[in-house]
């Protein structure tokens, strides 16, 4: 689990519900199923407006990423290739067959399968970096579904907020209503900028970081590889990859 995110997750809640208590509008006054209904089902119906099907299944598939990355072990990793390096050099690229059904990460198993199968290394590049463009871009897209909704989710907050000042200026003849129905349009506003500051936009910026680092992994990955495939020294391959941990 990501300690940060789930620190930062509880903090932002103590920050809200806390402010909210200490600047004596209470639990209560953050409660307001029409505002709820206006700002976060208004966002989600405009990122789906905005957003293709595949993109927005592949938002919903990456979302756990914020508080569980993938497992990321360059050094290990560093280390499973200098070791097929060493054996492809002693014993040949066959050897390194039985090493594929091992391999749970199809990027490097079609990787390495290409190293088995001979293919020329400049072809391989071209076509590994085309594979890892395209999941950069594609996961790349799906971060961006919830800066989308950080975007709109303040705009959502204000047509509550509008929305909730009609309904006071419908009751001016009655004061006693004034002061709660002024209390609830601004709820709207809360749960709009709220949303974005302290989820929307943060879940963005952590994916992109997660994803950043999947793409610097799969750049390793390839020079390993076509290393590999041209028998280059374990020595200076461990030299070129040490490069990707700084």
């Amino acid at each position: 689990m990501d300690i940060l995110s789930l620190i930062g997750a509880i903090l932002g809640l103590v920050a809200l519900v806390g402010g909210s208590i200490l600047k004596g509008a209470g639990l209560s006054g953050l409660w307001s199923p029409a505002a709820f209904i206006i700002v976060i089902v208004g966002t989600i119906a405009a990122i789906l407006l905005q957003t293709p099907m595949h993109t927005f299944r592949r938002a919903l598939g990456i979302v756990r990423w914020v508080f569980f990355p993938p497992p990321q072990d360059h050094a290990a990793l560093i280390a499973r290739m200098l070791e097929w390096s060493t054996i492809s050099r002693k014993q040949g690229l066959l050897a390194l067959e039985p090493v594929l059904d091992q391999l749970p990460d199809p990027f490097l198993r079609k990787g390495l399968q290409m190293v088995v199968d001979g293919v020329e290394p400049e072809t391989m590049r071209q076509m590994l970096e085309i594979e890892a463009q395209a999941q950069h871009h594609r996961d790349t897209a799906a971060a961006k579904v919830f800066e989308g909704m950080g975007i709109y989710s303040p705009t959502m907050g204000i047509i509550g907020a509008v929305l909730g000042l009609m309904a006071v200026m419908k009751n001016l003849t009655d004061p006693s209503k004034l002061g709660h129905g002024i209390a609830a349009a601004f709820t709207a506003t809360i749960y709009g900028i709220g949303a974005a500051n302290l989820m929307f936009l943060p879940m963005c910026s952590k994916l992109k970081g997660v994803i950043h680092r999947q793409q610097v992994e799969r750049e390793m990955l390839i020079e390993g590889l076509i290393a590999i495939a041209e028998g280059e020294n374990p020595r200076n391959l461990e030299s070129r990859l040490n490069g990707f941990l700084h």
